[in-house]
């Protein structure tokens, strides 16, 4: 399976899994000087490998004008400008991760280990509205220090050197957030900080 394939599964998986709406999120690949996107109007559930749109990453061109790019291309684009190693990114609007980049509360994502080994501590991104030069600046500037960001009032976002690793990434976000939210009514332990250091040796 190739990488038009593989977006396209990817983008189904994480609509079939309530982590964005029907014409929302984006993911994107680097493949050498290209990056291939999700288009922009299209229905998430549904793409086809031929739907994957392709752009000139030095110039930022549309190589492939009869697809309207995607309105997030300049994040994916500036990310990968500043992270040599990313070689992925979903980009998504899941439920819980929302809510709290819409709030002042932080992600706990010290609750389960897995959560705290993909993810560290995970920060906002100031609010910067979508599809903007802006927004693209702001996230690249925030992504060579994380894995994993939240858009303020806006969504949520992973990088990986795989797909899957950036989807899982994006999945435990959403995990950690769910469960954070949860803990406000049940009481949960967490991980203390000598269970975290072992946790930073392991990564």
């Amino acid at each position: 399976m190739g990488a038009r394939e593989d977006i396209a599964l990817f983008m189904k998986r994480a609509y079939d899994r309530g982590l964005t709406t029907a014409t929302g999120g984006n993911i994107s690949v680097r493949e050498g000087s290209v990056m291939l996107i999700t288009p922009s109007g299209k229905d998430k559930g549904s793409l086809s490998a031929d739907d994957i749109a392709e752009v000139d990453m030095p110039t930022g061109e549309n190589l492939t004008p009869d697809r309207k790019l995607s309105i997030e291309t300049g994040m994916h684009r500036a990310v990968y400008l500043a992270r040599p190693d990313v070689m992925a990114i979903v980009h998504c609007h899941p439920l819980y991760s929302c809510l709290f980049a819409a709030s002042e509360e932080r992600v706990n994502t010290a609750l389960v280990a897995e959560d705290f080994l993909l993810l560290d501590e995970v920060v906002k991104v100031p609010y910067a509205l979508m599809g903007t030069e802006e927004l693209a600046m702001a996230v690249a500037a925030y992504a060579p220090e994380h894995d994993a960001l939240l858009l303020e009032n806006h969504g949520a976002i992973a990088f990986g050197r795989t797909l899957l690793s950036a989807f899982d990434r994006l999945e435990c976000l959403e995990q950690a957030a769910h469960l954070t939210y949860l803990s406000h009514e049940v009481a949960a332990r967490g991980i203390n900080k000598q269970e975290r250091d072992r946790i930073v040796q392991m990564r």
